[in-house]
């Protein structure tokens, strides 16, 4: 059977059906989103932590926040890894079918922001083609391109820490994926303020 004939008749999870039905209304909230990631190979890397948290008329929502540590016992079994920071880390534990859900549960049809957005959107979206669904429908934009714009330097790299340096963001002593989250969120709002949109 052609492949698209087999897309058409595809059966979605449940979830993911509510989530392509929020489209239907254009949403004016904003996600900063931060992954933790062994890597950025999607065949060969996983998300370890998640943290997101959302914009709603310039105001960064402390209270809309999502937080969650993937739980990735086999892929660090197999490497030879620790998962002993899984023991300190508050965040809820949830294994990586559960926690993408999550994800999408909470970004809804939200625009979606990040520091090279587009590396971790191709992570979620591998784990989301190995659970039966689509790719993210969600608009993008990405920090480090707002900077090569604001500084007419369209080939140089930026770093988060040398993003929060040069706009003088006060950050906290630890570097949770939510705090980087946060961090992205004053990033952004800076950003989008001097690029004057």
């Amino acid at each position: 059977m052609l492949d698209w004939i087999k897309n058409i008749n595809k059966e979605y999870p449940e979830f993911w059906k509510l989530y392509q039905d929020k489209f239907e209304n254009k949403s004016n909230r904003i996600v900063v989103l931060h992954t933790n990631c062994t890597g950025f190979n999607p065949k060969k890397d996983v998300i370890l932590s998640i943290g997101a948290i959302g914009i709603l008329t310039e105001v960064i929502k402390i209270g809309d926040s999502f937080e969650v540590e993937v739980l990735q016992y086999k892929y660090l079994h197999d490497n030879e890894l620790s998962h002993d920071y899984l023991s300190d880390s508050t965040f809820t534990k949830l294994a990586e079918p559960q926690a993408i859900q999550a994800l999408v549960d909470y970004i809804g049809s939200a625009v979606l922001v990040g520091h090279r957005i587009h590396f971790e959107i191709e992570m979620i979206n591998y784990v989301l083609e190995n659970m039966g669904c689509g790719k993210l429908r969600n608009e993008a934009l990405d920090i480090e391109i707002m900077q090569q714009k604001l500084v007419d330097a369209n080939t140089k790299s930026f770093s988060i820490e040398e993003l929060i340096k040069y706009h003088k963001i006060q950050t906290h002593d630890s570097k949770t994926v939510s705090d980087t989250s946060y961090s992205l969120a004053l990033l952004f709002l800076k950003l989008k303020s001097k690029l004057g949109f």
